[in-house]
């Protein structure tokens, strides 16, 4: 499923960016396990303005996640230990996308995340069965799960598996998205992308806790979490510069995004498109906004083609 490029008034800026072969009216993307399925917002974002959306994790079989509290706001951006709560891929070819190939112009990436290899087979397996999914975004690095996850993401040779099992199983196109929790985000990217991935997308959460000093507990369940928002922006920034130095696919930029300044500092560090995540939580219209913002820039800097900032950096 592609989207059409965004057209406007003569003159206007052109938007629209190609990942993993599929064209987007713009490069923003609203981040998987912000998001929902995408039919909660519909409501107050106008999904088709967006250049695409990820739905929230989905593994072969339904997952409860981890008991509350599973948020805490920080300083400067968000704890979370959800566990990846979902409902199945059987319940979300059956429920949710229906729903969603109903919305005309939009794009759908599904996120898959699995435990072993065969688990991530079989859940592609399951969403091959349906309708409307434009690509499968690989979760290899989700930090708050006893097993699989960052596993996966983390260990070389375990990624090069997991990648070249998904990509066997699907001719969707395959995104993969990466820790930020490893010693070498390219070397990991150049994995990937020898494994067949069709992009990259990164980073996913920074490890992390809190501790209640009154009653000396942790302040979320599961004792560590993964931290998002601006504060890990300078760190996922300079990693995507990284990635997109060491490899030749796509890469989908994310981590503190909440301005339309921020996706182009992405994008001049190679990012071809970004995702937005916390910043969904403290305004549900945010990635929308954003969208607005970002054209609004284009003009103002003269800007004819978006694309073009992709890689920009000055060096000199």
């Amino acid at each position: 499923m592609t989207a059409s490029p965004a057209r406007g008034a003569r003159g206007a800026p052109r938007m629209s960016v190609t990942v993993a072969g599929i064209q987007l009216k713009n490069p923003v993307i609203a981040a998987s396990g912000t998001f929902g399925y995408g039919i909660e917002f519909e409501d107050v974002v106008h999904l088709d303005k967006l250049g695409g959306f990820v739905v929230k994790g989905l593994s072969r079989e339904p997952m409860a996640g981890h008991p509350p509290p599973r948020l805490y706001e920080t300083a400067a951006g968000m704890l979370n230990a959800i566990g990846l709560q979902n409902i199945g891929a059987r319940a979300f070819v059956k429920e949710k996308l229906p729903a969603l190939r109903r919305k005309k112009n939009i794009v759908i990436f599904a996120n898959v995340f699995g435990y072993t290899r065969e688990d991530y087979e079989s859940t592609i397996q399951i969403l091959n069965e349906g309708e409307g999914i434009s690509a499968y975004e690989l979760n290899v690095s989700c930090p708050n799960t006893a097993e699989g996850g960052i596993q996966f993401g983390s260990d070389p040779r375990q990624l090069d598996e997991v990648v070249s099992t998904a990509k066997r199983a699907t001719q969707r196109p395959l995104i993969v998205k990466l820790s930020p929790n490893v010693t070498s985000i390219a070397q990991m990217a150049r994995v990937a992308q020898d494994a067949g991935a069709d992009a990259v997308s990164l980073v996913n959460t920074f490890v992390a806790m809190a501790i209640d000093t009154e009653t000396r507990k942790p302040r979320i369940s599961n004792v560590t979490a993964g931290l998002s928002g601006p504060a890990i922006k300078p760190i996922a920034l300079r990693m995507v510069y990284d990635a997109a130095h060491a490899v030749k696919i796509p890469v989908i930029g994310m981590g503190g995004i909440s301005t339309a300044t921020d996706v182009v500092e992405f994008m001049l560090a190679g990012a071809t498109a970004v995702q937005i995540g916390t910043a969904s939580y403290w305004d549900p219209c945010a990635t929308e906004k954003i969208v607005d913002e970002l054209q609004q820039y284009c003009v103002e800097h003269h800007i004819e083609r978006l694309t073009d900032l992709t890689g920009g950096l000055v060096m000199e």
